[in-house]
């Protein structure tokens, strides 16, 4: 199984959730805060390298922002 994100306007989600029904596919809406979670989990495993690092490190780069 597969899946795809498409976010759109209003009116495009509509028609391409009553379209993805006609053939078949299940549909969840997801609101904007998922949305940015799904990204954000998906950029975090693009980026995982299975480093450890120490907390000191992690809380000295965090300030130095």
């Amino acid at each position: 199984m597969s899946a795809i994100i498409i976010k759109a306007d209003s009116q495009s989600n509509k028609l391409l959730k009553e379209l993805a029904k006609k053939l078949g596919a299940s549909v969840i809406s997801l609101d904007e805060e998922q949305y940015e979670d799904f990204i954000l989990g998906s950029k975090m495993d693009a980026e995982k390298t299975n480093e450890m690092v120490s907390r000191e490190s992690i809380m000295k780069k965090l300030k130095g922002k």
